[in-house]
Order: C-alpha cells, then structure tokens, then sequence
C-alpha cells in the first residue's frame, strides 16, 4: 500500500471517529450519521481502504476512546445490545462496496448495493440486539429498524449523489488515484 493510501484510510477512519459518536438518543439505537459516513467513506476509497478504515474505527472504540454513538467506547458497547450494528458495518463496507466498484459507482446500482448492505446490517443488528435483550422480532425490528429506514435512506441518496463529485474531486486533485475496476 502506498503512503497516500495509508494517508487515505487513516484520514477517513479519523473522519468515522470524530462523526460517529455525534448521535441523538431516540431509544436503544441512536440516530447518528455513521452509516452515512462507512457509504461515503466505500464510495471514496473503494472496499479495501474503506474496510480497513471501518476496522481502525473498531478497532479504536474497542480499545476504550469514546468513538462510539454517544461518546461511549471498549468492550462493554462493542458487546453489548447494539454491538451488532458495530460489527454489522464491516459486511456493510464489503456488500456496498462490492455494488459500487462493479457498476462503476453508477447511481442506481450504487443505491442497490447500499440498500442491500443496510439491510445486512439491520439483519445482523436486530439479530444481535434479540439475543442480548430477550426482545421478540417484532419489538425489535420496532426499536431498531423501522424509525430509522427513511432517514438511511436520504443518506444513502446523499452518499450516491455527492460521492461522485468527492470521488472525482479527489482524483483531480491527485488526493486519490481513479481505481482500476475489474
């Protein structure tokens, strides 16, 4: 990896950690701008950098800076209810990614890879948070999945319609090199 990569992933995986623990409590699971911010980070660095980004960002809240929603962090978030959703956002980085970099960071295939992802990433949280609290599915799903599909939504449309522009900008600028899609 070259320095300017290594520059990349450890700029964006500061931007996760100064974002993410901005959030408002609106029961169990916060609002916070951290998804936004691991599909922004997908669509300017590709899978690769982004995982590893997302990882250092885990990483760091697991060794106990306050990185997490709400400024909490160590092992206690990471394996408490909503720890799911922690974990969940490396398969997150990884489906998205995947949609993003085959279809050329294209709108509607770029939509289609973060919905897919999000929806892992509910799946695994709600999993997580079910077997941790004892709640049914249907409670659940009530406290961690349906408050917050419509506003991931409008940041999933942020992402694909601004990533783009950050994407390119950074290219020009020689911040990034264009990635080279198979």
């Amino acid at each position: 990896m070259k320095i300017k990569d290594m520059v990349s992933v450890a700029v964006m995986a500061a931007v996760i950690c100064i974002l993410t623990p901005l959030s408002v409590p609106i029961g169990p699971i916060p609002i916070s701008l951290a998804n936004f911010i691991i599909l922004l980070t997908v669509y300017i660095l590709g899978t690769k950098k982004a995982f590893l980004s997302v990882l250092i960002f885990l990483l760091i809240g697991l060794a106990g800076a306050p990185v997490f929603s709400g400024f909490q962090g160590g092992i206690a978030k990471l394996a408490g209810p909503t720890g799911g959703f922690l974990i969940g956002y490396l398969p997150m980085v990884l489906i998205a990614g995947a949609f993003i970099e085959k279809s050329r960071r294209k709108l509607l295939l770029s939509m289609a890879g973060m919905m897919i992802a999000t929806a892992v990433l509910y799946a695994l949280g709600t999993a997580w948070f079910v077997s941790l609290t004892g709640k049914t599915l249907a409670a659940a799903l009530a406290l961690c999945v349906t408050p917050f599909i419509v506003l991931d939504l409008a940041k999933m449309l942020v992402v694909a319609l601004v990533g783009p522009v950050l994407y390119n900008a950074l290219v020009k600028a020689g911040v990034l090199d264009r990635a080279v899609i198979a």
